[in-house]
């Protein structure tokens, strides 16, 4: 059966308009914006133009923003004076800021919490003297160019990570992400290429989650029982986008498990193209087979409204608007629980307005030049 423009438009405001509750936390549909790292934060600051642009895309209709990556307190944590922190009385200022706009423009928002561990270059900002931190020294690409971690070293970025959840509970955020994905220091733990250890955080899959379970027990402990905290994980990382942390559901089952019993809500499953199958036989993509093995709320993303991935983007290259039908399909179905938007919602603040009025024929194409500003 062939489905109209029509049809599809007041298929897309029906299915994504509904509300979903995430702990205590109830979000008026399920669109969420996807944390999308811009650098327009000299001194670690959001100041009016940080405000502006989530407001916007908030008062148009996105029901969840989660921020671009903030680095928690570790001197380690980040490699640019430009990337907002999430510590520091003038920077949590500015965030409590932007918390309070959002919520006077209709939406929900929640920082991502980041530490970027072996991806860091030694002599960055915004603190150059501090090492580079990994779990085993390794870098995504192989190279030992980073100081193992100590069982001290652990114990601060624990710490680092569940200040920074209380102080945004404090602040007025809805609750927090953990940024656990794309080869960051979360994941370089997670994933066997990075994680070398032979301790308590090293070995098979169960032990390499060690570190990012007892951040979530961490946070847990410091927010209140119905602050909620997502997770946000990937199989690939930033230098390594054939990389899997699981080759088989098996596999995903035994590194999520011990996640989510240490206190995620909500999983965050990053793909670059949200439609592909994630293992041989089934049809499900990594946030279908997510909610399958956990339980959980999950919420999927990867070129969500367009017909290519965002690697091109830094490329250089835009994309055309792509048909939503597939998206609708497995939301109706089930297989996760809200979509997270990056480069369209980058392209056209008012994109999730145009859904959920089912105004398809208004979404504009992406191009690669909105990368270079916050509007």
């Amino acid at each position: 059966m062939t489905v109209t423009a029509t049809e599809s438009a007041s298929r897309a405001a029906r299915i994504l308009s509904r509300p979903v509750t995430l702990n205590g936390l109830t979000v008026p549909n399920r669109i969420v914006m996807a944390p999308m790292t811009r650098m327009f934060s000299p001194g670690g600051v959001p100041g009016e133009d940080v405000l502006s642009y989530y407001a916007r895309r908030a008062a148009a209709g996105v029901g969840l923003i989660v921020t671009e990556g903030t680095y928690v307190g570790h001197d380690s944590a980040g490699g640019s004076s430009r990337v907002p922190r999430f510590h520091g009385e003038e920077q949590l200022a500015g965030w409590a800021k932007v918390a309070e706009a959002v919520h006077q423009a209709g939406g929900t928002i929640v920082p991502q919490l980041w530490h970027i561990g072996t991806v860091r270059k030694q002599g960055q900002n915004p603190y150059p003297d501090a090492p580079s931190h990994g779990p085993s020294g390794l870098r995504v690409d192989g190279t030992e160019d980073a100081t193992p971690m100590t069982g001290a070293d652990i114990d601060a970025v624990i710490g680092a990570f569940a200040q920074a959840a209380a102080d945004a509970e404090r602040i007025g955020f809805d609750g927090v992400e953990l940024h656990g994905a794309h080869g960051y220091l979360l994941d370089q733990f997670l994933w066997a290429g990075t994680n070398r250890r032979t301790d308590a955080y090293g070995g098979d899959p169960v032990a390499r989650t060690r570190f990012a379970a007892e951040i979530v027990a961490a946070v847990r402990e410091r927010v209140s029982p119905d602050f909620p905290v997502l997770f946000r994980y990937s199989q690939w990382k930033q230098e390594a986008y054939d990389a899997r942390l699981a080759e088989t559901p098996e596999e995903l089952e035994a590194i999520l498990t011990p996640l989510a019993a240490a206190g995620v809500d909500v999983f965050h499953a990053s793909t670059r193209r949200y439609w592909l199958p994630e293992f041989e036989g089934s049809d499900l993509n990594l946030a279908g087979w997510t909610k399958k093995l956990t339980g959980k709320q999950v919420v999927s993303v990867g070129s969500v409204g367009l017909d290519g991935d965002f690697i091109k983007a830094f490329q250089g290259e835009g994309a055309a608007v792509g048909s939503l039908d597939n998206l609708l399909d497995r939301m109706e179905n089930d297989e996760f629980d809200m979509v997270a938007v990056g480069r369209a919602l980058l392209q056209d603040p008012e994109w999730a307005a145009k859904v959920l009025a089912g105004r398809l024929d208004e979404l504009k194409p992406y191009d690669a030049a909105a990368l270079k500003t916050l509007s």
